[in-house]
């Protein structure tokens, strides 16, 4: 059922990234396939699923702690994952005023790869490992738990310079998986303060993320700049009423809303498929968190179980930022759409984890027949 749910979740994007990629002034040349977004999002949505069902065939145990640390693969993926968003940020192509791709050469064409998306899941798995290898004695602050975080700081240091969405998704995340696992709540408020100056520091080292803030703080007072995409958002949202302008047939995918193919998917679902695909695909995405919930509970192994929680909580809390950034209940920031939003990276990593959720099922009592796959 999982599986179902992710397949409806990718067939959607699949659809709508191809309409929203249309545009009067694109020639289709199938000599240049990769470069338009709709005819890339076709061509990865095969290979999502093969990367879905390829996941979920080893044993999740796989990516558990090792006896001894260094033939344990995540320590060194996280290491390789740092060193790429380095990289990205030296050498990468820039790209709406940021270095966060790769571009890796394949012929005539050159796929994009996005660091900080890997990043963002190694660091959960890493966290998964480490938290069940130390077991209650992640209550222990100066030997246990101050180490954790100081490597989630130095990741989510490294990924901010370029990407400060993803870095405090990642922040967000461990502090919700370490609280999972048994951390002391007034350990994680003694990091306040600090994270409190490093989220100010890095709002304050782009002009343009202070700029954000203020647009959704105060709108009115910076007229048609920077919460022009907000407005075109809540335009393309609000002219699709209860069953939207069908299929192909929205306008504000015309040049008037910005990254409509990616962060701003969701409004061009609401603009042509109506307030009945928005609640479709929130409903959707209830479903996978109800499910992956499931699998949680079923779980008597405790590596599973808090593997299978990071990566339903990771899916879900992205999905609520984004559909929150897309109906301005938070400032605008990029990040996509799990599934739906265009974007190789994204798609392809977090099929590859939803993979590994259904193995985690699969080697589950069975008792819910929801949750199979």
């Amino acid at each position: 059922m999982i599986a179902m749910v992710v397949l409806f979740l990718m067939a959607t994007g699949a659809v709508m990234v191809f309409s929203a990629g249309a545009n009067v002034g694109y020639e289709f040349d199938l000599r240049r396939f990769y470069e338009f977004p709709g005819l890339r999002q076709i061509m990865f949505f095969p290979l999502a699923v093969v990367v879905l069902f390829a996941a979920s065939m080893p044993d999740y145990r796989i990516w558990s702690f090792r006896s001894r640390w260094y033939t344990w693969p995540i320590p060194w993926l996280l290491v390789i994952a740092c060193v790429l968003v380095v990289v990205a940020h030296k050498f990468g192509p820039e790209l709406n005023g940021a270095r966060r791709w790769l571009r890796i050469p394949l012929g005539p064409a050159s796929v994009s790869f996005q660091p900080s998306e890997f990043a963002k899941w190694i660091v959960l798995f890493f966290l998964a490992g480490v938290c069940v290898r130390i077991g209650p004695d992640i209550r222990r602050y100066w030997t246990r738990f101050l180490p954790l975080c100081g490597v989630i700081g130095l990741t989510c240091g490294l990924v901010v310079i370029e990407d400060f969405g993803t870095a405090v998704f990642i922040g967000l995340m461990s502090f919700l998986m370490l609280a999972v696992a048994g951390v002391k709540w007034w350990h994680v408020l003694t990091l306040l303060p600090a994270g409190l100056v490093g989220f100010v520091v890095a709002l304050l080292q782009e002009p343009h993320r202070m700029k954000r803030v203020e647009a959704f703080l105060h709108p009115e007072g910076l007229g048609q700049t920077v919460v022009y995409q907000a407005n075109q958002s809540l335009v393309a949202i609000g002219s699709g009423g209860v069953w939207g302008k069908g299929i192909g047939q929205g306008t504000c995918k015309y040049g008037h809303l910005p990254e409509d193919t990616t962060d701003f998917i969701f409004a061009i679902v609401g603009e042509e498929l109506g307030l009945i695909g928005t609640l479709g695909v929130i409903a959707l995405f209830i479903l996978f968190i109800f499910l992956g919930l499931a699998v949680v509970m079923r779980c008597r192994d405790r590596f599973g179980r808090l593997l299978a929680a990071g990566i339903v909580v990771a899916i879900g809390i992205q999905a609520a930022l984004n559909i929150g950034v897309v109906t301005v209940v938070l400032p605008t920031k990029g990040i996509p759409l799990p599934f739906v939003s265009s974007g190789g990276t994204s798609m392809l990593l977090s099929a590859a984890a939803v993979g590994v959720l259904l193995n985690i099922a699969a080697q589950s009592p069975p008792g819910d027949l929801l949750v199979s796959d």
